[in-house]
């Protein structure tokens, strides 16, 4: 009579089968979550690949006269209402102007770029340490340019309906690139921006044949067509990428560095970057030098906010414009020079809170990379 196995061999070995069926079943529900949490936060709609995933099938191809740009493409069974111009698309990325398919960082989001932990703050600007002292020395940095620029090309002021506009400038002197890549089509502006809707400069800069991203967390959608060469994204740009927890639970948090969404797009260059941060820009700005962001720029247009220090830069009203003017003396480190300084007179004349120094609360500050090629 043959001998029976033991019981408890048959209960190990059902066991066993049972805990790498559910282990499989874990692993691929992971995945199935990784991917919709991709989809979702980069907007993309049922259907479509996120970046970096194979390519959707059959997607619809453009109408006439209307042309995205490299890596953009619309929704598969997407068709405009008759009578509008607005359009959603899936924003992927581009490999123009000689850029890298993945983008500018290799696989696995790592670079070659040497990132700091923090700026290197500039001596006092007196041993007293004294509001005055710093104050009068930053609001004489940003009150004198650096180069001259020969064509000045100022967009705002007074718009068509005669109303009192901004003005962004640029400059398009033939030693500087941004001239030709105009010529060429083949320039690309930012525009970051909280819920401004003067986007005056960002079309004059699409009608000269610019690729021009405006990026605004409270427009609808996640990424919409508004022309031929203006896209706007609903994404906002921060000092920081969300912490991947939370961003699992909030996945249509759309909050991020510019340094990834560039790394996300597949671009490795910027020609004229606008900022009108509302207070961001002071830790925004730092984060671009820290992490090496400022070599992808041509130009750069910022608005600076001085009625109070900022988000997240704390210390006495002495420390906080140190920290601004080191950070400024950052960009002349990089070889940025300041060609234009505007001083708001249409905003109030605060000064960290108080009425000193005749001072604006907000500047328009414009720099040209001298190494931009």
């Amino acid at each position: 009579m043959a001998k029976e196995k033991p019981l408890w061999r048959c209960c190990a070995f059902r066991l066993c089968l049972l805990s790498a069926a559910l282990l499989f079943c874990l692993q691929l529900t992971l995945e199935l979550r990784r991917f919709l949490s991709s989809r979702d936060s980069e907007g993309l709609p049922s259907g479509s690949s996120p970046p970096g995933w194979p390519d959707a099938p059959a997607l619809q191809q453009p109408l006439p006269g209307l042309h995205p740009p490299p890596g953009v493409h619309l929704p598969p069974g997407h068709s405009r209402p008759p009578g509008t111009s607005r359009r959603q698309v899936t924003y992927l990325r581009s490999s123009r102007r000689g850029e890298a398919e993945l983008g500018c960082c290799p696989p696995g989001g790592s670079s070659h770029k040497k990132f700091r932990w923090h700026i290197d703050l500039q001596p006092w600007a007196s041993p007293s340490q004294s509001l005055n002292e710093e104050a009068m020395r930053f609001l004489k940095y940003i009150s004198t340019t650096q180069i001259s620029c020969n064509h000045l090309v100022l967009s705002g002021l007074v718009s068509d309906s005669g109303s009192t506009k901004k003005p962004w400038p640029i400059c398009l002197d033939e030693k500087f690139s941004l001239t030709h890549q105009i010529q060429n089509r083949q320039c690309r502006l930012y525009s970051l921006g909280l819920g401004n809707e003067d986007t005056h400069f960002e079309l004059s800069m699409a009608s000269d044949g610019c690729e021009v991203h405006r990026f605004d967390p409270s427009i609808k959608s996640a990424h919409m067509q508004e022309s031929q060469h203006l896209w706007f994204h609903r994404l906002s740009i921060d000092w920081r990428d969300p912490h991947p927890a939370i961003a699992v639970h909030k996945l249509h948090s759309n909050t991020k560095k510019l340094g990834t969404i560039l790394n996300e797009f597949g671009h490795n260059k910027i020609d004229v970057l606008k900022a009108d941060l509302e207070s961001a820009e002071w830790k925004i700005l730092e984060n671009l030098i820290l992490e090496g962001v400022l070599e992808q720029i041509g130009q750069l247009v910022f608005e600076i906010h001085l009625h109070w220090p900022g988000f997240e830069i704390g210390g006495d009203d002495s420390s906080v414009v140190r920290f601004w003017y080191s950070l400024l003396k950052e960009l002349e480190l990089k070889d940025f020079r300041l060609f234009h300084t505007y001083k708001d007179l249409s905003k109030p004349q605060l000064f960290l809170k108080r009425e000193l120094f005749n001072a604006s609360s907000c500047y328009i500050l414009s720099w040209v990379n001298m190494r931009w090629k």
